[in-house]
């Protein structure tokens, strides 16, 4: 995202009330991340070829982000001509001191 990028208008988007006064614009929206997730998907997939893959999840906020990507994934593994092995894994890591 370039400096000079305004982002969209707040009120294009559903805003969980406790939200709201905190944020002045999304830069972001949600349907561009899943979009990227999944793009993200493909690519583990065509980089890992037949390779097993091993997924970690760094718990507690990346779990959403994991999920999405891990179904993505699942689906390309489906759908494929190919099916490669998924291994999944969760870590707690402490905070930054």
């Amino acid at each position: 995202i370039k400096d000079e990028e305004s982002g969209y208008n707040k009120n294009l988007f559903c805003i969980p009330k406790h939200y709201e006064e905190d944020l002045e614009r999304v830069f972001i929206p949600h349907g561009l991340i899943l979009d990227r997730t999944e793009r993200l998907a493909r690519d583990i997939m065509q980089d890992m070829g037949s390779h097993h893959i091993v997924a970690l999840c760094v718990l507690k906020g990346g779990y959403k982000f994991f999920a999405d990507l891990l179904d993505h994934i699942k689906a390309l593994n489906q759908n494929g001509d190919k099916s490669v092995p998924i291994t999944v894994d969760f870590v707690r890591i402490k905070s930054y001191c």
